[in-house]
């Protein structure tokens, strides 16, 4: 898999993580009603979007790392310049 690809994969997963932690907070705080019931879903709901931050982070870790380790394939050359010197 081409490095730059492996970086904005890790990108990603580690802003969705991010965005998990927070959407988990939110959700727990602004969705907690009156009824037993609502503060029941609200805590069970949040914990599972709060659920998903670490299998994110981890994932953001492993593609930056695949991209520490990646090779570039052949024929997709980062520096086009050493192509063609006349």
């Amino acid at each position: 898999m081409n490095p730059n690809i492996c970086r904005a994969l890790s990108t990603i997963c580690f802003q969705a993580g991010m965005l998990s932690i927070i959407l988990s907070i939110w959700i727990w705080w602004f969705l907690n009603g009156e009824a037993p019931e609502e503060q029941a879903h609200a805590e069970r709901f949040g914990i599972f979007v709060g659920l998903w931050a670490p299998t994110l982070l981890i994932l953001s870790n492993r593609f930056d790392r695949y991209a520490d380790k990646a090779r570039p394939l052949p024929g997709m050359a980062l520096d086009e310049s050493t192509d063609t010197e006349s």
